[in-house]
């Protein structure tokens, strides 16, 4: 058997392009965690798990994955069969208590590790691509209008996005409606623009937002309330033509099934790290579609690694009605691929070659290590590579 020999995890900061201003916090980097699971029979496999502004979006951090991975999950996995992923995950489950993100990153190098050894993509391990190219939308986060609409009228001219999400519930409710309503008369019906709330309203405050938001032309109001606020979701959901979205409120199969038997969203964003893995995140998607739900796949601001096993989850799913956010990437202003993600005509290219069909570029790697000694890099200066 191909045993585990070895796991090395490691932090890595990357700048962002601008500030990334959420409800709960603004970004100035995105710090992601690798996973590398070394097998006996030469393969290595990479996860990734990346949180949004450390501990200000849910209770895992970057720190403490890292810290989960190196003392808990480690000894388990050492020595076990790196080609029995499913039993590894089932054993991890039996052992460890939540800790979504962490076994998403190593749940992901299993798959990638034996997608190598297979010689296939994680999708067909996951049953079966059913789309090769994904649209993906674009996040508006700098909170200032003008600006916004002029990254907007940039994207739509690179030809790279057409569908747009601004954050807001930062402000008050007229002013975030006002700042949406002004972005969507200047781009009109050459893109979708939606909104993402972040869990920052009361349910008043979301019942008078989405009325105005509906006026403006919005197209999807995602988690307007507190995760936990199940009932008034199914309220606010009925009670309104624009669809509502839970995301925050997903974290995993158990919760997908409460929400959609109560029916209180009508679009679901499947995030895999949210969701405690890709066969996890496969089974969130499937309760949806049973149930009649619209998905979306959404991103936890992912680099390459877990933003390509995010594009292998979504391009098995039977349907995509609200397409995806995969634009993790792109948001930060070093790519650490060894050949970057492919962005084109408004979609990403779902990779092909074995396992992810992407691997980490070391060099890179090691420049951006939190640990790293950078006077040993080209005297500071970072390696080059080409952004996709």
């Amino acid at each position: 058997m191909p045993a585990i020999e070895s796991i090395d995890t490691f932090l890595v900061d990357l700048p962002t392009i601008r500030p990334h201003i959420l409800s709960m916090a603004t970004m100035m980097r995105q710090t992601a965690v690798f996973v590398r699971i070394h097998c006996a029979d030469g393969v290595i496999g990479t996860g990734e798990a990346t949180t949004i502004g450390g501990l200000s979006y849910g209770p895992e951090s970057p720190e403490g994955i890292k810290l989960a991975i190196d003392t808990y999950f480690a000894p388990l996995l050492l020595k076990a069969d790196a080609a029995r992923p499913a039993l590894i995950m089932d054993m991890l489950g039996k052992a460890i208590v939540g800790n979504h993100f962490a076994k998403c990153a190593v749940e992901t190098a299993l798959l990638d590790a034996m997608g190598q050894r297979l010689g296939v993509p994680v999708s067909e391990l996951l049953g079966g691509r059913r789309r090769d190219s994904l649209p993906v939308a674009w996040t508006l986060a700098s909170g200032n209008t003008r600006q916004d609409i002029a990254e907007a009228e940039q994207m739509l001219e690179l030809r790279r996005h057409n569908i747009f999400k601004l954050k807001i519930g930062k402000r008050s409710v007229e002013d975030d409606v006002a700042h949406v309503a002004a972005i969507k008369k200047a781009l009109g019906d050459r893109a979708s623009v939606r909104v993402d709330v972040n869990q920052a309203w009361d349910e008043a405050s979301a019942s008078r937002g989405i009325s105005l938001l509906q006026d403006a032309g919005c197209d999807l109001v995602e988690q307007p309330v507190a995760a936990h606020a199940r009932n008034a979701m199914a309220r606010l959901a009925q009670a309104h033509i624009i669809p509502i979205m839970a995301d925050e409120a997903l974290t995993g199969p158990s919760s997908a099934f409460d929400y959609a038997a109560s029916a209180a969203a009508d679009v679901f964003a499947v995030k895999i790290q949210q969701s405690g893995g890709l066969h996890a995140a496969c089974k969130v998607g499937a309760i949806a579609d049973a149930a009649g739900i619209a998905l979306y796949g959404g991103t936890m601001l992912e680099v390459g690694i877990a933003t390509a096993a995010s594009a292998h989850v979504f391009a098995t799913f039977p349907r995509l009605a609200f397409q995806t956010e995969l634009f993790g990437p792109l948001l930060v202003t070093e790519e650490i691929l060894a050949e970057p993600l492919r962005y084109a005509d408004f979609a990403l290219k779902v990779p092909d070659g074995p396992g992810l069909g992407v691997s980490l570029d070391m060099d890179r790697v090691a420049f951006f290590r939190r640990d790293a000694d950078r006077k040993s890099f080209h005297g500071g200066t970072a390696p080059q590579a080409a952004r996709g």
